[in-house]
């Protein structure tokens, strides 16, 4: 938790009601999401129970496993839920873009609607990736033979939640992350995974703050567990009575008729969330969406391409385990994605930006004096190097000689050149324009290139164009590190793994 955030916390305590963190939406949000709201069967990881699924929030479709244990009608859950979520799949890859990628500028193509799946919260994400483990390496063929459905249908759930570990990423995404990236409540961190409660204090009903909207929330009768664990009391008084009800039914006119009943009330556990699922996504369309969304969104556009090419043509499942090459790459992309994230954000989103200002990595100030049209004599050829003098109030911590951007003109870079008392605790801070003004010396400069008199700036010393750290490719592995990776093949026993 960072201070601003934790300051933000401090004020909700007191005025018993959520605190905005964020200005802007740091997330893209598809048109039509598909959401889906997971129940599985208490003691066992990955056993479905019932799910809530579809991209109408009027209209959602009821999946449900009248007995968990059964490994056929688990298989069937996984087919049902197939037949939802691969349309809206191959929906997405119909219409495509070009684009150009890479130092090359080579030619590509993605879909110009890329998938987005949500979820109520993080366990649902963790549900859906042992899900997509215990499909993807089955067979159709053989005596554990399955729909082939299920086995793309684990593939795609597997790169999807493999995808969800990068910072920024909007294709599975779980509300209770969304929500906590944009305010700030006055409980803890355990209370905020619950949606309902985190809910209740950003939007409370009429005539109840959000505090005592959160503790209604508290009675599972009122407000179930979002899952994918079910309530202890549910499960004791109602399913699994159910349960042995469907067991011990005598016809299939008796079973089918536990059935229903079984349906009525799994759904009755899973609407509240499905509701609150979708409550979180109209109270983050109010917000005006970040600029460099749209490029994270991009990215995200193409890797399911790819991936979808790559299962057009190769189809191979991923490994139970990364490759020793595969998972230093991995590890590099995520740090990668991580650090280049955060300076996203706080170029988008000033209340990000005042986190650097209060550990040093950026500042803010007027314009007080310019000089747009000094030259450096230096070399042989002269150089246009505007300068700017800033006003700041206490005295910011950049050093001197540091190389800093403002998210007013990230393209630009300044110098540090002198950070002097100016008094009253004031101070002012002497930067050189270095780049970015488009121009050369014997050119007239654009009108706004350098900052006017009285502009208000941030400037930090972080760089939202870092380049990407570089590996050696897979195949230029030296013999040192096991040499080029084999290409994972799947055995008959993993196409047995037990479910659990």
């Amino acid at each position: 938790m960072t201070i601003l955030t934790t300051l933000a916390a401090l004020r909700a305590v007191g005025t018993g009601y959520a605190e905005p963190i964020a200005t802007v939406r740091h997330v893209h949000l598809e048109e039509r999401p598909f959401v889906l709201v997971p129940l599985t069967l208490a003691g066992e990881a990955c056993a479905p129970m019932a799910a809530l699924a579809g991209t109408d929030p009027e209209r959602p479709v009821v999946l449900t496993v009248h007995q968990p244990r059964d490994r056929a009608a688990r298989f069937r859950f996984v087919e049902e839920l197939a037949e939802l979520v691969l349309p809206y799949l191959v929906e997405r890859l119909v219409e495509t873009e070009a684009y150009q990628s890479g130092r090359e500028k080579e030619e590509r193509s993605r879909a110009v609607r890329g998938p987005q799946l949500i979820v109520p919260n993080g366990e649902g994400i963790g549900w859906l990736g042992r899900l997509g483990r215990l499909t993807r390496l089955r067979t159709p063929e053989g005596p554990s033979a399955v729909h082939p459905s299920v086995v793309l249908l684990g593939k795609w759930l597997t790169w999807l939640t493999d995808r969800s570990e990068f910072p920024g990423t909007s294709t599975l995404l779980a509300m209770t992350r969304l929500l906590t990236d944009h305010w700030a409540t006055g409980q803890s961190s355990t209370e905020d995974s619950h949606l309902a409660s985190l809910l209740a204090w950003i939007d409370p009903p009429a005539g109840l703050s959000g505090a005592a909207a959160a503790r209604v929330t508290e009675d599972p009768s009122i407000c179930p567990p979002a899952g994918p664990v079910t309530d202890p009391v549910f499960d004791v008084t109602t399913l699994h009575g159910l349960m042995a009800g469907y067991d011990q039914a005598l016809s299939d006119r008796g079973r089918a008729g536990v059935a229903r009943r079984m349906d009525r009330e799994l759904r009755a556990q899973m609407l509240p969330t499905w509701k609150s699922t979708w409550q979180g996504v109209g109270l983050l369309r109010a917000l005006p969406v970040g600029t460099r969304t749209v490029t994270r969104w991009q990215q995200d556009r193409a890797e399911f391409s790819s991936y979808s090419t790559y299962l057009a043509e190769d189809g191979r499942p991923q490994g139970r385990r990364d490759a020793a090459v595969g998972a230093a790459r991995r590890l590099a992309r995520l740090e990668e994605a991580g650090q280049l994230y955060q300076v996203q954000r706080a170029f988008d989103d000033p209340l990000v930006m005042a986190e650097y200002e209060l550990t040093g990595e950026a500042f803010t100030g007027t314009v007080v004096d310019r000089d747009p049209d000094r030259l450096d004599h230096a070399g042989r050829t002269p150089r246009r190097r505007p300068t700017i003098t800033l006003q700041a109030t206490g005295r910011p911590e950049v050093a001197e000689g540091a190389t800093v951007r403002s998210p007013v003109r990230p393209g630009q870079t300044a110098l540090v050149q002198a950070v002097t008392p100016a008094g009253q605790g004031e101070f002012e801070v002497l930067l050189e324009i270095t780049g970015g003004l488009g121009r050369g010396y014997k050119q007239p400069l654009a009108p706004g290139a350098v900052p006017d008199l009285g502009e208000e700036l941030t400037y930090s010393t972080l760089d939202p164009s870092s380049p990407p750290f570089r590996l050696p490719a897979a195949e230029d592995t030296p013999w040192t590190h096991g040499g080029p990776p084999q290409p994972y093949e799947p055995t008959a026993d993993d196409a047995e793994e037990a479910w659990a």
